[in-house]
Order: structure tokens, then sequence, then C-alpha cells
């Protein structure tokens, strides 16, 4: 059974800083945190060129305020995270779960690269 919801353009893949994170506003006020990571060697998952694309939801839930797109990027244990600038708490930039308490999520959203426009899915 397919989801339904609306493929969002978001920016073009050059408008994406490597290591950083940037806000997306979808239907009904949604909002997603974008990030081009840089890829690792070992990688298994697609790449695109030397970098991923990762989108979560950007409200932090413990502070409740739409910052995680500014977060500092980086990884623990191989996995790709963002810290949320507010408590410092780190997320799963592939399931959006917080590691340092995994009853909390931000929630994740697909990613596709069409034609070097970064579009991202949010479910009706």
């Amino acid at each position: 059974m397919e989801s339904t919801g609306t493929w969002v353009r978001a920016c073009t893949i050059d408008d994406l800083v490597v290591g950083r994170g940037v806000a997306v506003l979808g239907p009904g006020g949604v909002q997603v945190a974008l990030f081009r990571i840089p890829a690792v060697e070992t990688d298994r998952e697609a790449t695109l060129g030397r970098s991923r694309l990762y989108a979560i939801g950007n409200v932090d839930p413990f502070g409740r305020a739409a910052v995680l797109s500014r977060g500092l990027t980086g990884d623990r244990g191989g996995e790709p995270t963002v810290a949320s600038p507010l408590g410092k708490q780190v997320f799963s930039l592939r399931t959006g779960i917080c590691l340092d308490d995994e009853s909390m999520t931000a929630g994740s959203y697909a990613v596709r690269l069409v034609d070097h426009t970064v579009e991202v899915f949010v479910p009706a």
C-alpha cells in the first residue's frame, strides 16, 4: 500500500552545504530539517557523489522549538547525527530517534534528488 503525501521541492543540491542543515516548510506547516552529510567510504547506502541527504523533523521534541536544522552534525559509532542547539540531545539522521533518550523522536522523511532538485516527501 502506497503512502499518500506530497513531494516538496526544497532547493537545488548545489544550495546545500555539506555538513549543514536547512529548514523546509511543508504542507500544513510541517517543518523538516534537511541535511547534506559527507558520505563515508564504507557507507552501503546510495551516495550523491561524496555526500548523503537526510531529512528529519525540525522541531526538537524536548524544547518544542523548530531548531534541529541549525544543530551540529556528526556521527556516533558510524550513525550520522545532529545535536540539538537547545539541549544538545543527539538525533539519528536516518531515523530521527534521539540517541540519548530513545523514547523521543523527531521523525524522519524520505528524500530524493530529481534533476539536481532536492525533494522531501511529507505524508498526508
